[in-house]
């Protein structure tokens, strides 16, 4: 027995290392055939092979390590992700000075950082996805393939999201050079994946399944709790395409939220990783705070949170005892931001140096957040605006999606009636005394949190909110400021693009990774995806769903 399992995980490696070759080559059971001693369907007999594989790509979903792969992971989530979405959402400033301050930060993209977004978003997940497509189990158990198709879609969002057109429809047909897809057939594909993978888990979770219960890091093979995350992700997804497909939008809004599990409802129904199965994953966001001294709270932060005098604030953030610091008693001390794109870094020699900005207020054990449910409440705010059936009324959702983040954050839901009519606004930022400054850094909106004013009034409102439950989610919250406008916010200090992007409208994506070689037929393929891009292959360029402005 012990013997069978030795090569049964050989057997795993083998596959996952051979599966980058199915790309390029049709012939799998020719590479693969019994090179260990054990077949495909011992490998599956007790799900080792497709849980593997499954785990990998939940890992994938949001870069996450343990305390085994030291600062691996880490440095991975920071360049694909953190350096550029999270600082773009406003979340975030930067004590640092990356490629001598001319980096995404400051609207000057870093190839190899590029090329990491786009391993992390798409590559990573693409070899456990079709390894759990061509294995035997996956007709055997369909449930097995609709989770892996929910978790690649989880994932390669983000990938059309960063970049656009990306390979879809036929990847994983072993073409040399896979075609791309523009991205309204991307998310017209994707929302197709979803609602059959929903049909099939719906229809395992009748019989009373578990999927995957000894390799699940999300939900320990709870099937119903699948179900509300897929429909949930179909509703994010929907709504990404409001100005550009309404009518193809609202089916999918209204089919995710009418369906017979519907979305999440609770708070026990978010998706996140933190421990499971005797691991337990490490926040990245805690060690380039900490260890590598650089992420602090950026000014948008500041300017929404100490203005509402939002009692989330120091759950998100450490006070400080900057010389600079605004006390905030209600807050429990002192705060002080960085502004985006600062471009500098600073050390602890001097005590008004940034290093000593505020921190965020994570730790190596904070969950890592997929999908929370109060963004699936703001979402049905936003949808029941517009007079899509969401199950209830704009302002309802909108206060129990305010209601729903002050329970994710150890805040107290009653907060939320005194917070809601305050009549607070967004403050300045008093940044005149700091070196490198010396201004003050204007609020950019007068919203107050109270839910009147007119429709693009509230739409505001419910971003913001929206923008302000999804911290540190920078991915997320980039994408919808791109696709709302909303919440507004600070241009960078620096902005060294030579003036190939506008501060105000700000990236609106990552251009693909610069080669210095091609062949014909990567050429070929790189042509017709900018071709699918409608204009060229530039962060200035707007995506297929980015039509509001």
């Amino acid at each position: 027995m012990e013997n069978m399992k030795i090569n049964i995980y050989k057997y795993v490696s083998s596959l996952f290392l051979s599966t980058a070759l199915l790309a390029s080559c049709g012939n799998f059971e020719e590479i693969n055939t019994n090179k260990q001693g054990v077949t495909p369907e011992q490998a599956e007999g007790d799900g080792v092979a497709s849980g593997g594989f499954i785990q990998t790509l939940q890992r994938s979903v949001v870069p996450v390590g343990t305390a085994a792969n030291k600062t691996d992971i880490i440095n991975v989530y920071q360049t694909a992700y953190h350096i550029g979405q999270d600082d773009w959402a406003g979340y975030f400033g930067q004590n640092a000075d990356w490629k001598g301050g001319r980096n995404h930060t400051t609207y000057s993209l870093v190839n190899d950082w590029v090329k990491e977004s786009y391993k992390q978003s798409y590559t990573q997940a693409f070899s456990p996805w079709l390894s759990i497509k061509n294995s035997p189990a996956a007709k055997l158990n369909p449930e097995n393939f609709a989770l892996a198709q929910v978790l690649k879609v989880a994932v390669w969002h983000k990938a059309t999201d960063i970049f656009g057109p990306i390979p879809y429809t036929k990847a994983g047909e072993g073409l040399l050079n896979t075609p791309y897809d523009s991205q309204e057939v991307v998310y017209m594909s994707m929302l197709s994946d979803l609602e059959k993978a929903i049909e099939t888990l719906t229809s395992f979770e009748e019989q009373g399944g578990k999927l995957f219960p000894n390799y699940d890091l999300v939900y320990g093979g709870n099937t119903t709790n699948w179900v509300k995350f897929a429909n949930s992700l179909m509703l994010r997804l929907a709504m990404r395409m409001r100005y550009v497909a309404p009518a193809e939008a609202k089916k999918y809004a209204e089919m995710a939220v009418n369906h017979r599990i519907g979305v999440m409802t609770g708070k026990e129904d978010g998706a996140s990783i933190s421990v499971a199965h005797g691991l337990q994953f490490e926040n990245p966001i805690e060690r380039t705070a900490g260890q590598y001294a650089e992420t602090r709270m950026g000014t948008p932060a500041f300017s929404y949170m100490a203005g509402y005098e939002d009692p989330r604030l120091p759950k998100y953030f450490r006070t400080t005892k900057h010389p600079y610091a605004v006390s905030l008693p209600w807050a429990g001390g002192s705060y002080f931001p960085i502004p985006v794109g600062f471009g500098i870094r600073q050390d602890e020699k001097r005590e008004e140096s940034v290093y000593f900005c505020s921190l965020p207020n994570i730790e190596r054990t904070t969950p890592v957040h997929w999908l929370l449910t109060s963004e699936v409440l703001f979402l049905r705010a936003e949808g029941a605006l517009f007079g899509w059936n969401m199950g209830g009324t704009a302002e309802n959702f909108y206060t129990q999606g305010i209601q729903m983040s002050f329970e994710e954050n150890g805040v107290p839901a009653s907060k939320a009636a005194l917070y809601i009519g305050s009549g607070l606004k967004p403050v300045d930022v008093d940044m005149t005394k700091l070196n490198r400054v010396r201004t003050t850094i204007q609020a950019v909106s007068t919203a107050t949190v109270e839910f009147v004013g007119t429709q693009e009034q509230k739409l505001e409102k419910i971003m913001i909110q929206k923008w302000i439950a999804l911290y540190p989610n920078g991915q997320e919250a980039w994408s919808e400021w791109r696709r709302t406008g909303y919440p507004k916010l600070h241009t960078p200090l620096k902005n060294t693009s030579n003036g190939e992007v506008n501060s105000k409208q700000g990236i609106r994506r990552m251009h693909y990774s610069i080669q210095t070689a091609r062949s014909e037929e990567e050429q070929a393929v790189y042509d017709e995806a900018v071709k699918l891009l409608g204009g060229p292959d530039s962060p200035a360029t707007k995506l297929w769903w980015d039509k509001k402005r």
